[in-house]
């Protein structure tokens, strides 16, 4: 995204995230149990599993909390979550689409209704954003891995569509079909595991933010994520790099 490091807007949102790692770590767990219970347990013929277990990992989830959730599947004794997916408006008109697990469809969708209308925004029709985003699969790895030559030659010979590298780091975009065989084929060509792989919206023109816009953007989405019933959430906003750093100073 021209004028936006990806990378500082992780700095900040992991600055956020530090504070909650208990809820986040809750979040990895549910989506692993979900993983497991759809796909069974098994890693190496469950793609979605797989990753889930690669993200949490690289978040620090200790591997007894990643077992438990795993189990909770084999156990038959875990609760049943719908994957819901709600699309909206965000401050200055923001395309934002939250993805959930839930066990309980009313009560998320009041809870994400009202989180929007309180930032100024409102929950729209499915579909009414949708068209604003790129479906794909996102890969990253941190800058000490690879220089940017070296990343975007294995990632292409591995299947990958783009990579947009700065001194942060490197982020791989694939076909969201892709996604799991360009992760496999990146960590045995670099000799390492991503950061992290998961398939994203990518916005396809997204809308510069001012330090005012930028604020409220932030705001919404740290009161989405404190819902235990939201898993992830992608608007169509861009971030200057100075005015990011500005908000993680605050």
């Amino acid at each position: 995204m021209a004028g936006h490091s990806k990378f500082k807007n992780i700095m900040y949102r992991k600055g956020a995230q530090d504070k909650k790692r208990s809820k986040m770590f809750s979040k990895f767990s549910r989506e692993i149990t979900v993983a497991a219970k759809m796909g069974g347990s098994d890693m190496d013929s469950n793609p979605r599993l797989r990753l889930a277990v690669a993200t949490a990992r690289a978040q620090s989830m200790p591997k007894d909390n990643i077992e438990r959730a795993i189990a909770k599947a084999d156990g038959g004794d875990a609760e049943n979550y719908d994957e819901m997916r709600y699309e909206g408006y965000g401050p200055n008109g923001i395309g934002v689409i939250v993805e959930t697990l839930t066990d309980n469809r009313n009560r998320t969708a009041s809870d994400v209704r009202t989180i929007f209308a309180k930032a100024g925004g409102n929950l729209g029709e499915s579909g009414c954003v949708g068209f604003m985003f790129d479906r794909v699969g996102e890969i990253t790895y941190p800058g000490s891995v690879a220089d940017a030559d070296t990343m975007f030659e294995a990632a292409l010979e591995a299947g990958a569509d783009e990579v947009e590298s700065d001194e942060d780091g490197h982020a791989i975009y694939t076909q969201d079909s892709d996604l799991h065989s360009v992760v496999s084929a990146l960590a045995s060509e670099l000799g390492s595991e991503a950061e992290s792989a998961k398939l994203i919206f990518k916005p396809k023109e997204p809308l510069v933010l001012d330090q005012e816009g930028a604020e409220k953007m932030m705001r919404l989405i740290d009161t989405l994520e404190d819902n235990d019933d939201v898993q992830t959430v992608f608007g169509n906003y861009d971030i200057p790099d100075d005015v990011m750093e500005a908000l993680a100073q605050e």
